[in-house]
């Protein structure tokens, strides 16, 4: 088993973004126009059973839950480009702090998520 050492750690504020869509196809576009874009490095698609209220009525959904993973600042464009294509009325667009990881990886989502601009 390979020891991970201090040296393949890093501190790094980075961010993961959490959404949900009503079906699978419109994950995969989401996912691949995020990626494609250079917006993300990776995006991971779950199959999720969802209870929320909407209107006052209790919901049950089966949904797709995404995991984006990308650099801070793409946060914005991010938002900005699943709000252009997402088909709910109010997507779930949530962020999760990234204090750090494992140093290549951290490297491989920086070098995915440059844009040229």
């Amino acid at each position: 088993m390979n020891k991970v050492s201090e040296e393949d750690y890093i501190e790094e504020d980075g961010v993961n973004l959490v959404i949900s869509t009503a079906s699978i196809n419109e994950s995969k576009n989401i996912a691949k126009t995020l990626v494609e874009e250079k917006l993300a490095a990776c995006v991971n698609i779950f199959n999720v059973t969802s209870f929320y209220k909407w209107n006052d009525k209790l919901e049950e959904d089966t949904e797709d839950l995404l995991i984006i993973k990308t650099v801070k600042k793409n946060t914005s464009e991010i938002i900005k480009r699943i709000r252009d294509i997402h088909s709910y009325d109010l997507p779930e667009i949530i962020t999760v702090p990234i204090n750090g990881g494992y140093k290549e990886y951290i490297r491989w989502v920086e070098e995915n998520c440059k844009r040229d601009i």
